[in-house]
């Protein structure tokens, strides 16, 4: 089960969002041939990619920039930039194309620092884009709860897609990293649970002065909580919604 679009239209072209797709692509496909040796992915592994007991013993933080733009296979790409296509587009027209990069990689160094955080002595290499994704999913839910998201579940030869809303999808996605972070070990390989939770929470802090920004809870009364049209987003993001006093 996973989400494979989303029921948000932007008002603005994500540049941002697409630039960030092309990046961790081309970087893959600058290191891709190494995979058919493992000598060699293993050293470049360990060069670039983040090792927490590097960053806590030996304070080299390189790491962790450079790990959120490897990935360790075709599918971890691809599903990465599927999220952040999906969810990445609707953040940028909230926050501006250079604000919106700001907040991709602080919430990306924030994944890293909770991964590190839940396994400071490990040796384990981590690479993946999932943190700060994990960041713009937090921001999200923040914005919009009730964005209706497409969901594509497959059970043997039952496939089909659902529509239910982005609350609900990230919520779960959320309480399963927390759950499988708590049942996992950070000295074992496998996918960083403590990243994606650290950098979730992360985003949605980050994106609290937007949200603030655009009025809070009378953001979300003003349309329900359901994304309006690209012209009436265009026009409600620039303008502040105005204070009211409420009849008693």
């Amino acid at each position: 089960m996973f989400p494979i679009r989303d029921h948000n239209p932007s008002a603005t072209t994500p540049y941002v969002t697409y630039t960030l797709i092309a990046v961790n692509v081309l970087v893959f496909l600058s290191y891709w041939s190494l995979f058919s040796d493992a000598r060699a992915i293993t050293l470049f592994f360990n060069q670039w990619a983040m090792i927490p007991a590097r960053v806590t013993q030996m304070g080299e933080y390189s790491g962790v920039l450079t790990s959120m733009f490897l990935h360790g296979g075709v599918m971890h790409l691809a599903g990465n930039m599927l999220f952040l296509w999906i969810f990445g587009d609707n953040l940028e027209d909230r926050m501006g194309h250079l604000p919106y990069l700001v907040f991709y990689l602080a919430a990306g160094i924030a994944a890293g620092a909770a991964h590190v955080l839940g396994g400071p002595g490990s040796m384990v290499p981590t690479v993946g884009a999932s943190g700060a994704i994990a960041g713009v999913m937090g921001g999200y839910l923040l914005l919009f709860p009730r964005a209706r998201v497409d969901i594509l579940i497959i059970i043997v030869f039952f496939i089909r897609i659902i529509t239910i809303p982005a609350a609900l999808v990230l919520v779960l996605w959320f309480a399963f990293q927390v759950l499988a972070g708590l049942g996992s070990s950070a000295d074992a390989g496998g996918v960083a649970y403590w990243a994606h939770a650290g950098g979730f929470v992360a985003g949605a802090v980050l994106a609290l002065p937007v949200f603030v920004r655009l009025g809070g809870p009378r953001f979300w009364r003003q349309h329900g909580g359901i994304p309006p049209s690209p012209a009436a987003r265009y026009r409600f993001r620039r303008t502040p919604i105005p204070r009211v006093r409420r009849r008693r």
